[in-house]
């Protein structure tokens, strides 16, 4: 399906005008043109240079470049460590399989620079499966590499003037509805164990899965980000950090056939054994548009804990939910201290939703006493219009859902609203100054209550760019 139609057919041109005009704000506060090359922000700058086209490669989009990007990143790598190396991908169609980063570099593309992922499944590695997962997510064996892929690294940045990454996923996503894949489809960019990373002002789109994942890893800022997926398609999540710390996403913009982003930390008695949680996330300004999914997912694979995430200063069009909390018997370990605020939602299916009963289990010997613990859950300041459900809110009979505020909600309905507006069993919590009314579940309070949300900064986001060139003659 082309990817233009299919999201026009699911959001307004508007919405599409809109989100090209953020994007263009976006560039121009993040990059400056200049004679010869151009300015980007980033958190390290580099000493040594080189263009991909010094390596042998042709950026014609039809001619393999995969020996060329891994003989330039090898190259660069011998000099990373002395201030640091930029590979700098000119304008032109590089078709390349998965490649290898390394650390003290940066992978900076220009503008009309389009980076294509080949669909010879002989150039994409087959890696083992993640430990805190124990499988597979497509099939129980393993997975590919991602197409830009890096481990145990530190310092590493993923940048240009709004260039692109494109997975040419389409026969990806046919084999799995077809049920012919034996390992897992790629990401487009998937960096483990390492810290200190950036991802910024990119446009990626049709990756086979996910488009981002960062996992075991800490210190990342994900900014100015264009993710664009059919929205019928499965598994094309946006953003999905996974047992990672202090992280700041922002200034992003997803359309998505899944969630446009996925806080995630491993999956039952896999996820239990590593116990690696994500904590300390910040995610703002982003806008979404998935109709199948949500705009914030919390899980479902969180068993190694997920808390301290702050979500503000979101907008959702023709979405399915807000903030969702995924979890089930056997995932174990807890979702806590969830804050938003600021939250604009339009044509929405239910504004908030979660559920204790996701399933979803990579085999059955999970743990079914491993009950999650889900508390401390701050939702204010929400503005939705043509809603088809408020809340959909299933905790587990015997381990509800502790701790749930919402304060200055507002919810306008759609023109055939479900019969139950409120439907809530297994929760605890309390609401103030929300309409259309909570369920008896959530307390209406008689004074105003203003659900919590931290005014300390996380680490990360004190963490300042500096200026720095990319010279592209």
């Amino acid at each position: 399906m082309d990817l233009k139609s299919s999201a026009m057919s699911h959001a307004a041109a508007t919405i599409v005008i809109f989100g090209l005009l953020f994007l263009q704000a976006a560039e121009c506060r993040n990059v400056k043109k200049i004679k010869d090359g151009v300015t980007y922000s980033a958190i390290k700058c580099r000493k040594h240079s080189a263009l991909l086209t010094d390596f042998g490669a042709v950026g014609d989009g039809k001619t393999l470049n995969t020996k060329a990007f891994k003989a330039a990143v090898d190259h660069l790598s011998k000099s990373a460590s002395k201030a640091g190396a930029q590979l700098i991908v000119p304008p032109g169609k590089w078709l390349t399989g998965s490649f290898n980063l390394t650390s003290h570099f940066t992978l900076f593309l220009h503008k009309d620079a389009i980076i294509l992922g080949t669909q010879d499944e002989s150039e994409w590695p087959i890696l083992p499966v993640l430990p805190s997962y124990g499988r597979g997510r497509d099939a129980p064996d393993g997975r590919f590499s991602s197409l830009i892929f890096g481990t145990n690294l530190t310092d590493v940045i993923i940048t240009g003037n709004n260039g692109t990454i494109d997975g040419q996923g389409a026969p990806w996503w046919d084999k799995f509805h077809k049920g012919l894949l034996n390992v897992t489809r790629p990401y487009l960019i998937e960096i483990m164990y390492s810290n200190h990373i950036q991802i910024s002002n990119l446009t990626l789109i049709n990756s086979p899965s996910w488009h981002v994942h960062p996992i075991y890893s800490s210190h990342i800022t994900i900014q100015g980000i264009t993710i664009l997926a059919p929205v019928d398609v499965p598994n094309t999540d946006g953003i999905n950090p996974d047992s990672c710390s202090q992280l700041r996403i922002e200034d992003c913009y997803i359309v998505s056939g899944d969630d446009c982003i996925a806080v995630k930390s491993g999956w039952d008695q896999y996820g239990i054994k590593v116990g690696m949680p994500t904590e300390h996330v910040v995610i703002r300004r982003l806008t979404c548009i998935s109709p199948k999914s949500a705009t914030v997912a919390l899980g479902s694979e969180m068993s190694g804990g997920i808390r301290d995430v702050r979500v503000e200063d979101v907008t959702a069009i023709n979405t399915e939910s807000s903030i969702r909390i995924k979890t089930a018997v056997g995932r174990g370990a807890y979702v806590k201290d969830i804050y938003a605020r600021r939250v604009t939602l339009k044509t929405m299916k239910y504004v908030f939703w979660m559920t204790g009963a996701y399933g979803s289990h990579p085999n059955n010997d999970f743990d079914p006493n491993a009950l999650p613990v889900i508390q401390n859950i701050n939702f204010k300041e929400f503005v939705a219009e043509n809603v088809i459900i408020p809340a959909q809110l299933d905790g587990i009979a015997n381990d509800p859902f502790k701790g749930i505020c919402m304060s200055n909600v507002s919810i306008s309905l759609s023109a055939n609203p479900s019969k139950l507006l409120w439907n809530c069993t297994g929760i605890e919590g309390i609401t103030s100054n929300v309409t259309p009314k909570a369920c008896d579940l959530l307390l209406q309070q008689q004074k105003p209550v203003d659900c919590a949300f931290p005014e300390d900064k996380l680490a990360i986001e004190g963490f300042n760019l500096t200026t720095c060139f990319a010279g592209i003659a």
